[in-house]
């Protein structure tokens, strides 16, 4: 459990009560302390609201199965898959994965590191289960991914996490479905072009049915009605092929209402606890480190 990453705000899972504790013993002051606890006690506080939401959401929230799925806010579990033509390849370490993120650290002359570059994978993957398959867009997502990777060459520290093919996938956010058969204005076009060109092959047909001033010739706006029945054609067949469509295309991406927008490669019970853990842990600190900090001043 440890040597996954949670790729959101730090604060959720304890990091920043790091950074406090080193800026108190850094002080080296006492004074210091009773404020660092009351700070510690009042972001653990917002912590534990953050990972219990997330709890109750992921306990909540029935899973789905893509070809049933309702479009909106939905949970998805089943497998990932790199989308056919489109591979992805890690950073750092070249693998071919689904997703990945890295982070490369450098020590400076006070042997301490810092960050000098990283990133994430934004490209798209599939979740398939055993009903059909859904795009994947990660790209603001918080990713729990337990493949993980760190090795050091000089003086810097590479590390990468990945979410592989085949691995288990599991994804809460918001679910739409277009049509396979979308048709676009140039498409249309060239359709309308086409039935046009065959009426022309047929000249006293044409003229029967468009012909209204009876002058033996299509004059521009007698052309124009001709051109408005073509494209009446074209798209009543296009929506007669679109009817017949079974399935269209399944996208999972971020909520545009900003609600928790997760992705992992553990099943929901494991990711559930993880979140309840937290939460627990926080309320602990909260009521601790609050009170500590308070007797204090």
């Amino acid at each position: 459990m440890l040597g996954s990453r949670l790729h959101q705000p730090g604060w959720l899972s304890g990091g920043i009560h790091l950074v406090i504790i080193g800026l108190a013993i850094h002080s080296e002051s006492p004074d210091v302390w009773p404020y660092a606890l009351v700070t510690m006690s009042a972001v653990s506080f917002f912590a534990w609201a953050a990972n219990y939401r997330r709890y109750r959401q992921i306990h909540d929230l029935p899973t789905s199965r893509v070809a049933s799925a309702a479009q909106g806010y939905v949970e998805l579990s089943g497998k990932s898959k790199l989308l056919p033509g489109h591979p992805v390849t890690s950073r750092l370490s070249s693998q071919t994965c689904c997703w990945y993120a890295f982070e490369v650290e450098e020590k400076n002359s006070k042997d301490q590191r810092r960050t000098v570059d990283s990133g994430k994978s934004v490209e798209h993957f599939l979740l398939v289960d055993a009903t059909g398959q859904c795009v994947i867009s990660p790209e603001g997502a918080e990713v729990l991914t337990k493949q993980h990777k760190c090795w050091i060459e000089s003086d810097r520290r590479y590390t990468e996490w990945l979410i592989l093919e085949g691995a288990d996938c599991y994804a809460i956010g918001e679910f739409s479905t277009k049509s396979a058969n979308v048709v676009g204005a140039r498409e249309e076009r060239a359709d309308v072009g086409a039935v046009l060109s065959g009426w022309k092959q047929d000249q006293q047909q044409l003229l029967q049915r468009f012909d209204l001033n009876k002058d033996g010739k299509i004059d521009v706006k007698e052309w124009e009605l001709a051109r408005l029945q073509a494209q009446r054609e074209v798209r009543k067949q296009h929506s007669e092929v679109q009817s017949r469509t079974v399935e269209g295309v399944h996208l999972l991406c971020k909520p545009r209402d900003g609600r928790f927008f997760l992705l992992a490669d553990e099943l929901p019970d494991k990711l559930g606890a993880r979140y309840r853990w937290w939460s627990w842990a926080h309320m602990i600190i909260f009521l601790g480190a609050g009170s500590a900090g308070v007797i204090m001043l």
